[in-house]
């Protein structure tokens, strides 16, 4: 009965995730952006596969995915090794990265670099740099001084490298921290920082997924040292054409088993890596192990149905929508409509929902997982318009990147810890699977419709979904200090009146 309860909650919450962005398309369909028969049936059958994906895979996350990254993270900071805890968690970095879904997709719209050595290079930058963030947490290291010199260096390379690399490289970083990563590391690190007794322990439990970001970045970058691009041909996704419902129903069977096997394949690594851990080290019970194998068959089979809704039913509709709308009297209107769907699909993102809650529990509801959706909704909002903008207009990448980074890096000295950390966090977990599937596709359209360059004008949409919310979770963490401060001055005042001292030891703290 609690499972059936639990299955229903979770419905209602992809329910609430979906609905928007299907008004809003069907909205559009029937208004100022028609659209074929074909593609409306696509885009609802795959609508359907991604709640019923986003159901499952939120409960397999919350009872496998999460408890494994915690097991792992607390037993090796037991151990006490430096030499172990960086060994282990540079292992794991590079194997869930190699599972992470999204990546795959990316490395196949790089034609310059071959597949294998595109996705081993942002594996070893994310295993890198998960070493470096587990590090950070266990001496305490602050995390803006730890950004701002990677960041500088990120920007440094990018005068360097071919252009046609840029976008890509930044995209990279928002595509790696996906529905595979984020469960698992941010549980990882919550286990790291529970063996720290300190204060500033819960704060430093944020920030993993942050450093992680870079060094996908990073590794691309490097690739642009070595490779040089050649000549790319964009090749748009293929519009489907189904006649009535049986074709329609044949066109995602026939899909299905591909994505059967990519999601076996990611998921596998993560698996045995798990249960070899547990042999030599954990020794979880029974009871506990059977529960995260559950888990783990949730997980595979919400992989499964959300990526066939979304790369099947969503990118096809997101492609051509974007062609209508550019192609209109005023293509400028493309610019609120971006928005609009910015605001609302992000909700749609699996990792979103993890990284939601697990702020919840850490500050003990301080920071509820209803206010850190609204901060990345306006976020990814500012994003798309940008993104569009880009879009008609040809302007740079780099024109938006470098100031909304030395915004966000310089609001970082402002506030508070934890606020820095998380919002660094979350540009990473916004820019997933919804916004590759069906953000970037309207993107392409829009460009393909303006005459664009695909590489460089429409690539950085992810980037650009990864780098607002940065600014507008810690402008929440600057709005929450002055609120805390009007109150310590009320509660002064109020006591001075009232002929009361307030008490150093009895100050209310804010978090």
């Amino acid at each position: 009965m609690g499972s059936k309860k639990k299955l229903l909650e979770k419905w209602y919450e992809a329910l609430q995730a979906v609905l928007p962005i299907l008004v809003i398309v069907l909205a559009l369909c029937f208004g100022i952006a028609p659209i074929s028969s074909s593609i409306l049936l696509c885009f609802l059958l795959g609508a359907v596969l991604v709640m019923a994906g986003m159901m499952l895979f939120t409960l397999g996350a919350e009872i496998s995915m999460t408890p494994m990254g915690q097991s792992i993270g607390s037993s090796m900071s037991k151990s006490r090794n430096l030499m172990v805890i960086a060994g282990v968690a540079f292992l794991i970095g590079f194997i869930v990265t190699i599972s992470e879904p999204d990546l795959q997709v990316l490395a196949e719209q790089v034609p310059a670099v071959p597949n294998r050595v595109m996705i081993l290079a942002v594996a070893f930058g994310v295993g890198l740099f998960l070493v470096v963030a587990l590090l950070r947490m266990l001496f305490g290291i602050g995390l803006p001084c730890l950004l701002l010199i990677f960041y500088a260096l990120v920007f440094l390379l990018a005068f360097f490298i071919p252009k046609d690399f840029l976008a890509v490289a930044f995209d990279s970083g928002g595509v790696t921290t996906g529905p595979m990563t984020v469960p698992f590391i941010m549980a990882m690190g919550v286990g790291v920082s529970a063996i720290r007794s300190d204060r500033h322990a819960a704060d430093d439990s944020f920030g993993l997924i942050s450093l992680c970001s870079v060094g996908p970045i990073l590794a691309v970058m490097i690739l642009g040292l070595i490779f040089r691009p050649g000549d790319s041909v964009y090749v748009p996704p293929v519009i489907p054409v189904v006649e009535d419902s049986a074709q329609l129903f044949r066109l995602f069977l026939s899909e299905l088993p591909d994505y059967m096997k990519e999601i076996a394949f990611s998921l596998l690594p993560v698996a045995l890596f798990f249960l070899l851990f547990q042999l030599l080290v954990l020794r979880l019970s029974w009871r506990k192990l059977k529960k995260i194998l559950i888990g783990l068959v949730y997980t595979y089979a919400g992989l499964v149905l959300f990526l066939t809704g979304a790369n099947v039913g969503f990118m096809p509709a997101g492609n051509y929508l974007g062609q209508a709308l550019a192609g209109l009297a005023h293509p400028q209107v493309l610019i609120p409509i971006a928005m609009l769907m910015g605001f609302f699909i992000v909700r749609a993102e699996p990792a979103v929902y993890v990284l939601n809650k697990q702020v919840e529990q850490i500050t003990d509801g301080a920071i509820s997982a209803q206010v850190m959706g609204l901060g990345l909704s306006l976020g990814v909002a500012i994003s798309l318009g940008l993104a569009m903008v880009r879009v008609l207009t040809g302007i740079s990448v780099l024109w938006f990147l470098v100031p909304g980074y030395a915004a966000a890096l310089g609001i970082s000295f402002f506030v508070p810890k934890i606020y820095t950390a998380i919002a660094f966090d979350s540009g990473g977990v916004a820019s997933g699977p919804m916004t590759a599937a069906f953000l970037l596709p309207l993107a392409q359209g829009a460009c393909v419709a303006v005459g664009g360059d695909i590489v460089t004008d429409a690539f950085g949409v992810v980037a650009m979904v990864a780098m607002t919310p940065l600014i507008t979770i810690q402008g929440l963490g600057l709005a929450a200090g002055i609120l805390a401060e009007r109150r310590k001055k009320t509660a002064a005042a109020q006591a001075s009146a009232s002929g009361f001292d307030t008490p150093e030891d009895d100050a209310i703290i804010e978090l």
